[in-house]
């Protein structure tokens, strides 16, 4: 794995960054051997609170994690459970659609590249159940109206189309309480 760690209003020092890759470090096993991964640390203070959010893209899958605690190294540990519990929720997905898809039920598929190893499976809670699909008409308007349209109605996001792009793009009320915007590529 490759660390690209830095720090806002925090200082790394060579004690945190080593810690950092040794928690961090122990999920290359679940990874494909010759796979490197480059993986994006960000640490900040904010109010007494360190907060660290690791970033790991890998073949196909980002994992992702962001945890904040008054101790930076409780908050390291933290963030590594979590990305492991991603993993092995990824890694159990997959396995379950591989046993289906071996059966003959939904049909043969190609062997494709997998970026997290089939090694011992931890089921658990990965059923993902859709209780509710809502279908709307896309109005064209812009980010601001977005903002203001998700904030009426009292959502952390809101779907739309971008009336500069033309293309849909997603709001959301981030943890600090500002707003984030997702487009397409």
């Amino acid at each position: 794995m490759k660390f690209n760690i830095r720090g806002e209003n925090i200082q790394v020092t060579a004690a945190l960054r080593e810690y950092v890759e040794k928690k961090v470090g122990r999920l290359e096993k679940y990874f494909e051997t010759g796979q490197p991964a480059d993986v994006q640390v960000t640490m900040q203070v904010h109010r007494g609170e360190g907060t660290i959010e690791v970033t790991i893209p890998l073949n196909g899958v980002i994992l992702r994690a962001e945890e904040t605690n008054e101790d930076m190294y409780a908050a390291i540990d933290l963030v590594a459970e979590k990305l492991e519990r991603q993993i092995r929720k990824h890694k159990t997905k997959l396995m379950r659609k591989l046993r289906i898809d071996a059966t003959g039920k939904v049909g043969q598929r190609e062997s494709t590249p997998v970026a997290v190893m089939m090694a011992d499976t931890d089921e658990e809670d990965v059923d993902i159940n859709i209780v509710r699909t809502k279908r709307f008409d896309l109005k064209p308007m812009d980010a601001q109206e977005a903002v203001m349209q998700m904030d009426m109605l009292g959502h952390s996001f809101f779907v739309f189309q971008n009336s500069d792009t033309n293309d849909v793009s997603v709001v959301y009320r981030r943890n600090d309480g500002r707003y984030g915007l997702i487009e397409p590529k």
